[in-house]
């Protein structure tokens, strides 16, 4: 899998908890001067995933108890009932984000851009027009082009390799970010990975 000297980023572009971590996790990899791999996937039922809205509501209830008061905490802006969550795909918005990285684009911001949209500005992040504004806005006109469904054979692709390898080791909910051969599930799971890389560049 991945070597000890980047760390990749599991995560479903729709995934709050995704955005709550995002900002920390590209500090953090800055700040160690380590590369970081975005690999956008889905929620792996397989290997034992739940997707929010199949939960029982005692546990979606907690849920929003949980991201208001990480919310308040960070001091990131986040609504608990998004106008569009659950989205109609993610697939799009993942196509994009593979497409700037694939291009040497900031894939990072326009991820992040998509998730404020999402949950931050009540935007649609499955609606392709809307994706193309936020890429252009991100990351320059040739942001747009990059909007596609379906996806072209080579996003398909990596899209479908990310999904394969979560699958193979062992990941079931995003973010998951991965450091050598470890995992760390969850942005609250941060500073676990921080210690993980100071340990290694010791």
């Amino acid at each position: 899998m991945s070597s000890a000297a980047s760390i990749h980023a599991f995560f479903g572009p729709s995934s709050p908890w995704a955005y709550l971590g995002a900002e920390r996790l590209y500090t953090l990899a800055d700040r160690y001067g380590i590369p970081l791999i975005l690999r956008p996937i889905r929620v792996i039922q397989e290997n034992g995933g739940i997707p929010l809205r199949t939960r029982p509501q005692p546990r979606q209830d907690y849920h929003a108890i949980e991201l208001g008061r990480w919310s308040k905490h960070l001091g990131i802006k986040l609504n608990l009932v998004p106008k569009h969550y659950p989205c109609r795909t993610i697939e799009i918005a993942a196509g994009v984000i593979i497409a700037a990285q694939c291009e040497k684009l900031d894939a990072r911001a326009l991820s992040f851009a998509m998730q404020r949209a999402l949950w931050a500005e009540d935007r649609d992040i499955a609606d392709p027009d809307t994706l193309r504004t936020i890429a252009r806005t991100t990351i320059g006109a040739a942001g747009g082009d990059l909007v596609a469904e379906p996806l072209p054979a080579d996003i398909q692709t990596i899209w479908d390799s990310n999904l394969a390898e979560a699958r193979r080791i062992g990941i079931f909910g995003t973010p998951t970010y991965v450091y050598g051969n470890e995992l760390f599930w969850g942005q609250d799971r941060l500073e676990f990975l921080e210690q993980a890389v100071t340990t290694t560049q010791q």
